[in-house]
């Protein structure tokens, strides 16, 4: 098992005027990193920051079905997002929308895609928002440094999972 420090490496991409690309590479089967993605217990071990206190993690995995997370941050305001599934092909894509409730009228198609090569999972994140405006709206709200400490986090936690296999 490759046990390369990941911590910082997912790169996002403008491939067009509405969308964002996110890669990321796991030192993890997809089916664990799949699991640790769609699972409530486990997405509240990755999902946010190590100073979010957890509200609502909600997942009803199954097309048609719908998520949400709360959170309360520091200074105590709290932050949400809901969507519904669209299409879920375990444990390789996931599709579905994205809300953040801060922003209702700004909704995203996410496409979650988990590609497995000797041990280590490639996920790729590609968000398609309706317009331009939304998309950059998204990129200058900070997103990319909350983005690469959840993934930091979720690499740690599939790299423990992965060992207890």
């Amino acid at each position: 098992m490759n046990t390369t420090d990941r911590h910082g490496s997912a790169t996002v991409t403008l491939p067009s005027d509405r969308e964002i690309l996110i890669t990321r590479q796991f030192d993890a089967p997809a089916n664990l990193v799949f699991k640790a993605f769609t699972t409530p217990e486990l997405v509240r071990r990755w999902w946010g920051f190590d100073t979010s206190e957890w509200l609502v993690c909600d997942i009803d995995l199954r097309e048609g079905g719908s998520w949400r997370y709360v959170t309360r941050e520091a200074g105590g305001f709290e932050v949400a997002f809901h969507g519904e599934y669209r299409t879920i092909e375990a444990p390789h894509r996931i599709v579905s929308t994205e809300v953040f409730e801060g922003v209702p009228d700004a909704a995203a198609l996410n496409t979650s895609v988990f590609e497995e090569d000797a041990g280590v999972t490639t996920m790729t994140i590609t968000v398609v928002h309706d317009s331009q405006e939304h998309r950059d709206g998204h990129i200058a709200s900070g997103m990319e440094g909350g983005m690469q400490i959840s993934m930091n986090r979720l690499e740690d936690l599939v790299v423990e999972l992965n060992r207890a296999a």
